[in-house]
């Protein structure tokens, strides 16, 4: 089968497109899915997970149609059912044209939109519930700054803020993005350039996207005892270690978390309902066929770009 690889140690790899990988066969609960689109995160050249498996084929983001089912699966899925997936952390290997799965990973894709909409969507979706159901523990009508809010997470944090809880969504973005921020439902949007723009905002909660100074200087916009959620990458340097951020000297009050997502097959079978519903808007996409796949990922490093690169590799 085809599949992206990256060939060589951490931190020299070289992204090729082999069609030479054999086939995965599900096995015991597995479910096996002919991937048609898979999402690029370009971070994820410097994970470490990626080195470990014998493959080294990245990608944890897919959208594709059930091919086989392992021997002992019983769940609800059957075979030529669309669904869209996001890969445990420690697996990943969806830029294949085939990839197991298990149950939990897996969800039907939303019916209203292509594959290559839907491989974009599963880690924004699941980052953003996670960080406002079991993190940053928002109630209905509270007040939450989301930093990097037109990025892919920040766009998908604004919204499922808004539509799970109702709440009073400042959005931190860049000012040529505020007027899509505000259609997506923000109740403010900030210019993260304007001097001194933490010093204007009381929030109860914020969920950083951006990190560094970014996040430093997000403490001083909580109130009280407010909660900082952060998913930043690189990460905060108190995010694996004992280590305290230093701004809680000045902000004792503050509860903080760094997190890496976990699968959820229930929190994207939601967000699909809210998108055939049109309450939830996906993100844009820039589609690669899979024999453009390394300039996919050149695409995917670069700054300014229209959309969430994806790959075809069905079309």
């Amino acid at each position: 089968m085809k599949a992206i690889q990256l060939l060589g140690p951490k931190g020299q790899a070289t992204i090729t497109l082999t069609s030479s990988l054999p086939r995965p066969v599900p096995q015991a609960h597995q479910l096996l899915i002919r991937v048609h689109s898979a999402g690029v995160t370009a971070d994820e050249i410097s994970w470490p997970e990626v080195y470990k498996t014998s493959t080294r084929i990245p990608g944890h983001d897919i959208s594709g149609v059930i091919a086989e089912l392992g021997p002992e699966y019983n769940g609800p899925l059957s075979v030529g059912d669309q669904v869209y997936a996001m890969l445990h952390v420690d697996r990943g290997q969806g830029q294949a044209e085939y990839v197991t799965a298990f149950d939990d990973e897996v969800a039907l894709k939303p019916k209203t939109i292509g594959h290559s909409e839907a491989s974009a969507l599963p880690i924004p979706i699941l980052t953003a519930v996670e960080a406002l159901e079991r993190h940053a523990k928002v109630e209905r009508g509270s007040r939450i700054l989301v930093t990097g809010a037109s990025g892919a997470v920040g766009v998908m944090l604004v919204q499922l803020a808004k539509r799970l809880y109702d709440a009073h969504v400042v959005a931190l973005a860049s000012a040529s993005k505020h007027d899509h921020l505000r259609e997506l439902g923000a109740a403010e949007v900030v210019d993260y350039a304007t001097p001194g723009w933490e010093t204007r905002i009381s929030v109860d909660a914020v969920v950083d996207t951006v990190g560094g100074e970014i996040l430093s200087k997000s403490w001083e916009t909580l109130k009280g005892q407010g909660s900082i959620v952060t998913v930043a990458d690189p990460p905060p340097p108190w995010a694996f270690t004992d280590e305290v951020p230093k701004e809680l000297g000045l902000h004792p009050g503050v509860a903080y978390k760094y997190f890496v997502i976990s699968t959820d097959s229930k929190a994207l079978s939601k967000v699909a309902r809210m998108i055939d519903n049109g309450e939830v808007v996906c993100l844009p996409v820039v589609p690669f066929p899979v024999s453009d796949a390394v300039a996919a990922w050149s695409a995917a490093s670069q700054r300014g770009r229209k959309g969430k690169i994806v790959i075809d590799f069905v079309r």
